[in-house]
């Protein structure tokens, strides 16, 4: 309860436990078991810091933070308490507060979107679960990509962009370092196992405005920004990465701003433990000097977690202001942890710190604040003041209510897709296989020119080749036509020559045979002369 220019947490018969706002920016501790009351004390001071002015961001694991945005009612415990604390001084009164609903998947509340790049290697890997080196090869995809211009909106972007790397990693060894297929592999597996929670709805744009976190409402009152995280925390790993993320961004996107009179943002990390399970020392500093640094930019921030020994040391020690509720201490290691909690109060000479630990029933809690000069106060044993909204869940017509009611509706409700790493390779993709199937059309005409130029070539040899052969033929016709003319020439001057031999042979007998006649005739004519010359 914000009263006197302080948040009220606690009371006692004799004793307030306030939180002084110019020292709210010292961060806190809220722990205790299971059902000892730290959602109410969670509840009761993001109630205090609104009416305060100042902005708060939380995260409502079970859905029963909703109730924030309605009218508290008062029962007989509540009025019990009440009375008891005598709280009618103070004002106390049941009222609702400026809420605005988020949710990572859009369904219960605004969406909340950033980019690949945005959230950047380190929490990327921290979503992924990924080794050392495997985070190594996802840094050199993001520095390709930063440096050939390929924009990482969502996990398409990024996906595309592996496959890019990977299959020109040879192109990229020299100057980046050594990317091993093996990785990429290991990558593009759990982004897939990632798109599976859900996250793809995470990644993309309109991205998320940090300054609309930093909002007050129209009478003044700070706005309670309510992460409806149901469903995102049955993905403890992306819930945990999901709000380093947003730690970060609080600090890289906030200036300096030195010690203000309260601050300008707080921020209650539910469930811490998860954020630090397995974590590497490596991403453990950078945490430890985003919490150190993230003061003097004007951001308290708040874990909350059942054991105080969840949170590691180098952040414990800059944690002021603390709220332990009861712990169960059965086994020796419970003790330890008890004893733990109890050695990190100031001892009150009115009661055993450790004892009373155990002992604190549900809504009590011991308590310590930074004073005037920044010191831890002596711890003190209180009674948390009862929530003056509504405690439980809320129905889905008063939440779109409020979600149709917030300035920021319509906002982020649909997401786009603007031209990024996804669709540049894709088109350069598409332009290398254009271009291949062009170079080997090419080569398929070239072939086809050439063999066309060889069956020419061919068919010119051959058609040489044919007409020498009927060169040839028709030669050697001639040369037998030639031969055939001659010869009958030949044939017919023999045949004339015969004709005329006949015609001489026949004159020649003839004028033998007339001679022989002639001669036979003179002979015997002789002859007869002769016989008739003798007688």
């Amino acid at each position: 309860m914000y009263t006197n220019d302080k948040i009220l947490v606690g009371k006692s018969d004799k004793q307030e436990s306030s939180i002084l706002l110019n020292m709210a920016n010292r961060h806190g501790l809220i722990t205790g078991a299971s059902g000892s009351g730290k959602t109410i004390t969670l509840k009761v001071m993001a109630e205090s810091f609104s009416d305060a002015g100042v902005p708060v961001f939380l995260a409502d694991v079970k859905g029963d933070l909703a109730g924030t945005a309605i009218e508290g009612e008062i029962n007989e415990n509540i009025q019990k308490r009440i009375d008891r604390l005598g709280l009618e001084k103070y004002g106390f009164e049941c009222k609702n507060f400026p809420v605005r609903f988020w949710d990572l998947y859009g369904q219960n509340g605004h969406p909340i979107r950033a980019t690949v790049e945005a959230v950047g290697a380190d929490i990327l890997s921290m979503m992924l679960g990924l080794s050392e080196a495997q985070e190594g090869n996802l840094d050199i995809v993001f520095e390709v990509a930063k440096d050939e211009g390929l924009q990482l909106i969502n996990l398409a972007d990024l996906r595309s962009t592996l496959q890019y790397v990977a299959e020109n990693k040879d192109k990229y060894i020299t100057k980046y370092g050594n990317i091993t297929t093996q990785s990429v592999g290991v990558i593009q597996r759990s982004l897939l196992a990632l798109e599976k929670q859900g996250a793809d709805k995470f990644f993309g744009e309109p991205a998320l405005e940090i300054k609309d976190f930093f909002a007050n409402g129209t009478d003044g009152r700070g706005v309670i920004n309510i992460l409806h995280a149901v469903e995102l925390f049955q993905s403890p790993d992306l819930y945990a990465s999901f709000l380093l993320w947003l730690l970060n961004t609080l600090f890289t996107t906030s200036p300096e701003v030195g010690d203000l009179d309260k601050p300008k943002m707080v921020f209650f990390f539910d469930e811490a433990h998860l954020l630090f399970n397995g974590m590497p020392s490596y991403r453990l500093k950078r945490i430890i000097q985003v919490v150190k640094l993230i003061r003097s930019r004007g951001i308290g921030l708040y874990f909350i977690s059942q054991k105080p020994t969840d949170i590691p040391d180098d952040i414990l020690s800059q944690l002021g202001n603390r709220v332990q509720h009861s712990l169960r201490a059965y086994t020796p290691s419970e003790l330890k942890v008890v004893k733990a909690a109890a050695g990190a109060f100031r001892a009150n000479k009115a009661f055993d710190t450790e004892k009373a630990i155990s002992e604190l029933g549900t809504g009590e809690a011991l308590v310590s604040f930074q004073d005037e000069k920044g010191a831890p106060t002596i711890v003190e044993r209180v009674t948390i003041l009862p929530p003056q909204s509504s405690m439980g869940a809320i129905n889905d017509m008063v939440r779109m209510k409020v979600i149709n009611n917030s300035p920021l509706c319509g906002k982020y409700d649909e997401a786009i897709d603007n031209e990024s790493a996804h669709e540049k390779i894709t088109k350069h993709n598409e332009e290398k296989t254009a271009a291949a199937e062009a170079e080997k059309q090419r080569i398929e005409e070239e072939k086809q020119k050439l063999a066309e130029a060889k069956e020419a070539e061919k068919q010119a040899k051959e058609a040489e080749k044919q007409a020498k052969a009927e060169e040839r033929a028709r030669t050697l016709e001639e040369k037998q036509q030639l031969a055939i003319k001659k010869q009958q020439e030949a044939l017919e001057a023999k045949k004339k020559a015969n004709s005329i031999g006949g015609k001489i042979e026949k004159t020649v007998t003839t004028g033998v045979q007339r001679g022989v006649t002639n001669a036979i005739s003179s002979t015997i004519s002789k002859s007869i002369k002769g016989l008739f010359k003798f007688k």
